[in-house]
């Protein structure tokens, strides 16, 4: 298994941490490093929005109440959470989108999401986008 400073994000660079209070990442080490055995793909560092939360109880996702036995603090709105893309997507799609932190996104979500779509919905953008490795779109193309 790699270490989370040998895997690459969303915009080409190191992975970043996702969150640590609470501690985040399918192995909880605050990362959303990915190995074989994340079969779920936990790679998308969301900021979770109470819409998104709710949407996931409802999809029997239940991210808000505390599960100690999988050593689960339960999230609130504004947490860092590691969330399984293709739950990111499907919130997207629903018209409930949550934030992104795209330096703490695993590349492999984009296996599964368009880096589009992540960067519309990014929290961390940065100021020079020629970083992010094609030009800024300004919606006209």
């Amino acid at each position: 298994m790699q270490t989370p400073g040998e895997e690459r994000n969303v915009l080409g660079g190191p992975l970043q941490p996702c969150g640590t209070d609470p501690m985040t990442g399918f192995t909880r080490d605050g990362s959303c490093s990915s190995g074989p055995a994340d079969r779920g793909s936990h790679t998308v560092c969301a900021v979770v929005s109470a819409e998104f939360l709710e949407m996931q109880r409802q999809l029997g996702n239940d991210l808000a109440t505390p599960r100690p036995e999988y050593d689960f603090p339960g999230l609130r709105p504004g947490d860092r959470w590691c969330v399984v893309a293709v739950r990111w997507l499907q919130a997207l799609e629903a018209g409930v989108p949550t934030g992104v932190v795209l330096a703490a996104t695993n590349v492999k979500a984009l296996d599964v999401v368009p880096l589009a779509a992540l960067r519309s919905h990014a929290v961390d953008v940065p100021d020079d986008l020629s970083s992010l490795g094609e030009q800024p779109s300004d919606g006209s193309g």
